[in-house]
């Protein structure tokens, strides 16, 4: 074995490793939701269930309107995905194409923001939306999360990756810098269009401390703040909080698998320059 392929065997035993790391957790998580109630809480713990309960699944969903909680966490997760896609896409393109007084300042400044803690806004934002009479609304929900300079700042980089060629010759045919923005910029950033689509959807999916704050009844809670139906002060049943989870976790891998070649692309994309 030369010393090039020994570095590939290291390599790919240490890929395996952090592969089963990734997983074991999704897959306790699974046989626990099919678990009874007595092996889920048995100890030492038990990785496989002696008998399957299937039913584990319908008895989740039944048990808190989850239904409810689906349809807010898709509405809310959309929402905040496409008003975040819009803005993102209109600054980037002006801080990274357009010219205009205090940019560099600008920039610097929402720049700074992304050192803030997400905990730091919780009171900030709670004391404005209940101001603006929006506590337990879907506007509460969505608009303080929309943003997010984070997708700028990769937006930007894929506009500045485009060379700027392209631009020229779209202004000598008479485009503007709107033109220019929808009929050139947009076309050539989809993969990280997607890649920031992608990592909203999955940030607002998961959110739950802000939807917990801004929400106080059933009807605008969304799916990680219903997960909290499964804990009582009796104590938690662990079987029915992992098969809700493991329902809760569907959507994404789906959204993940159509979208995962984007994906790869857009983040591949971002440290380039034109």
């Amino acid at each position: 074995m030369t010393k090039q392929n020994g570095y590939r065997l290291l390599g790919f035993v240490i890929l395996c490793l952090g592969a089963v790391i990734m997983v074991l957790p999704l897959l306790w998580m699974l046989t626990t939701a099919l678990k009874t109630s007595f092996e889920a809480q048995q100890a030492p713990p038990v990785l496989l269930p002696h008998h399957w309960q299937w039913q584990n699944f319908k008895t989740a969903w039944q048990a808190a309107p989850f239904t409810r909680y689906l349809w807010n966490s898709l509405l809310v997760a959309f929402l905040v995905t496409i008003g975040q896609l819009v803005i993102s896409t209109l600054a980037a393109y002006a801080f990274a194409r357009l010219q205009f007084y205090g940019k560099r300042v600008l920039f610097i400044l929402c720049l700074t923001t992304l050192l803030i803690p997400g905990e730091m806004l919780l009171i900030p934002n709670f004391v404005t939306i209940t101001q603006l009479h929006w506590f337990d609304t879907y506007q509460g929900l969505v608009l303080p999360p929309l943003a997010n300079f984070f997708s700028v700042l990769l937006l930007k980089q894929a506009f500045e990756s485009i060379p700027t060629a392209i631009y020229q010759a779209a202004r000598l045919d008479g485009a503007g810098d709107l033109r220019c923005f929808l009929s050139v910029g947009l076309p050539l950033v989809r993969p990280t269009l997607v890649t920031v689509g992608l990592l909203q959807i999955i940030a607002s999916w998961n959110a739950f401390m802000w939807p917990l704050v801004a929400t106080n009844s059933e009807q605008y809670r969304t799916l990680p703040v219903g997960l909290q139906s499964f804990t009582a002060e009796a104590g938690t049943q662990y079987q029915l909080l992992m098969a809700a989870s493991t329902l809760a976790m569907i959507p994404l891998i789906l959204v993940y698998l159509s979208g995962q070649r984007y994906l790869i692309q857009g983040l591949s994309r971002t440290g380039l320059k034109g």
